[in-house]
């Protein structure tokens, strides 16, 4: 055996091993994403949208982003969450996680309300279960100009 064939033979022994590895490596299920609705509060309005959820940052600490935009009450709201979730160690399917952060909200009023338009800073809080296959219920309390409470369920993609 040349000493090419050796070497090309030592790496193979040890890429083969990593690639095996790499390619059977299971996908974090903490991650990826999501559909959301519910109801609000203040303004009372039925809302829908969509979240991605990163894997976790530090510890069991993830970034959970998201869009949601809100129908009645003379007004549709959208909502730009940037929001932080602490997901709670479990042995169940089921877990607990708290989380808030900063919002930006816009404001369209219908014509009665003179057709106008306004963005407003915000800030959300917010606590929720979900299960390990994706489904959960979430309950967020706005402050500043967000939503004053919100009622949701939604779906995590995993």
């Amino acid at each position: 055996m040349s000493s090419i064939q050796k070497c090309l033979l030592a790496r193979m022994k040890f890429l083969l091993p990593a690639l095996l590895i790499l390619a059977s490596a299971a996908p974090s299920f903490a991650q990826g994403p999501g559909i959301r609705g519910g109801v609000s509060i203040d303004p009372d309005q039925f809302y829908f949208g969509g979240h991605y959820e990163t894997s976790p940052l530090i510890d069991r600490l993830h970034f959970r982003p998201n869009v949601e935009i809100g129908i009645g009450d003379d007004v549709v709201t959208t909502g730009l969450n940037m929001e932080f979730v602490y997901k709670f160690p479990t042995r169940s399917d089921w877990g607990m996680y708290v989380g808030g952060g900063p919002a930006v909200n816009f404001y369209s009023y219908d014509d009665s309300r003179g057709g106008d338009t306004e963005s407003e800073g915000g800030l959300n809080v917010l606590v929720g279960v979900e299960s390990s296959r994706g489904l959960m219920f979430e309950i967020k309390i706005g402050a500043i100009d967000s939503p004053d409470l919100k009622f949701g369920v939604g779906w995590s993609f995993r």
